[in-house]
């Protein structure tokens, strides 16, 4: 054992094969990761700055697009920096906090996800008590738990993760703390134990927002103006609880189970949809159909455009 040297730094090989066309890679990602910028940073500030929206439902809303800057921020800068090398490599706690801050944000996104379904079943399911009930202190509290939860259970894993390596290919664009698991020199039983308990997270939020689900509709059957409701709140809802579970449910089967066979740019393209859709789409969805938000971003573009074009003019004139 003396003669094993100590791997420090790891190679992401999913970028075997971009060589031919970094460039184009790299200047589709920057304008990603731009949009994705754009959109979450103005919905956040849209729901700081205006004091009607502090509301239960646009603050969970609010911290679902800081989790998605949370999110992106562990990936697109080095991700960027990386299509401009010519090697792409890691260190382990580097890799470690990446797998953290990826994995940490999916977590709470779920959880945030949850919190939201758990609003409009209040909302329409009893709305008669629903302001005594989502009170600003408990508000506080389930905001906190939601991004407590995740980030303690992923610090578990980031720890149980830590070892002496003998082996240095994490066959991926980023990483992923059960894929440095499984480089370690000696197994661990941590190593099954902790994605059980962490998999287990998801599937109980998944189970919340079901079942939240099938009382509203239960509701709304018997109410047009529940039914309404149902289809202004809980609509975009739905769409960014199917888009976050499809996205994340490919890449984590895939890794656990999918087929070495596939190309690896297919591969790469699963590896980065919870990192790309929802993040995107999240802020789009709501400023869309939200009402207040939507009619809140117009009237400040109406304000402040005509402002923008006078001063442009008297720069021409200058």
């Amino acid at each position: 054992m003396g003669n094993i040297s100590v791997i420090t730094i790891l190679i992401l090989s999913g970028f075997n094969g971009t060589a031919n066309y970094r460039i184009t890679l790299f200047t589709l990602t920057s304008l990603c990761y731009c949009i994705i910028l754009l959109a979450n940073l103005t919905i956040i500030i849209t729901i700081i700055v205006d004091k009607s929206l502090h509301e239960p439902m646009y603050i969970f809303l609010c911290n679902l697009c800081i989790n998605g800057l949370y999110g992106t921020v562990g990936f697109y800068p080095k991700f960027l920096n990386d299509l401009l090398l010519s090697t792409q490599v890691i260190s382990q706690a580097g890799c470690l906090l990446q797998g953290f801050v990826l994995h940490s944000s999916a977590g709470a996104d779920s959880s945030l996800l949850a919190l939201m379904a758990y609003d409009r079943y209040v909302a329409i399911c009893h709305p008669l008590v629903y302001h005594s009930v989502m009170t600003k202190q408990r508000i506080s509290v389930l905001v906190f738990l939601a991004w407590l939860l995740p980030l303690y259970l992923l610090l578990m894993s980031t720890v149980t993760s830590i070892s002496t390596l003998c082996g240095s290919i994490i066959p991926k664009i980023y990483c992923v703390n059960y894929l440095v698991s499984n480089l370690a020199c000696s197994p661990s039983i941590a190593k099954d134990i902790i994605p059980v308990i962490n998999y287990s997270f998801y599937v109980c939020d998944a189970g919340f927002v079901v079942w939240t689900y099938i009382y509203m509709i239960k509701t709304c059957l018997k109410s047009t103006e529940n039914m309404n409701k149902f289809m202004q709140t809980c609509v975009p809802h739905v769409c960014a609880v199917m888009v976050f579970s499809l996205s994340l449910l490919f890449d984590l089967l895939y890794m656990r189970f999918g087929s070495k066979d596939l190309s690896q740019h297919v591969q790469n393209f699963m590896a980065m949809e919870f990192l790309v859709i929802p993040p995107i789409i999240n802020p789009l969805i709501y400023g869309f159909k939200f009402t207040k938000i939507r009619n809140r971003i117009l009237f400040v573009d109406k304000v402040f455009r005509p402002k923008l074009q006078s001063k442009k003019q008297s720069l021409c004139h200058l």
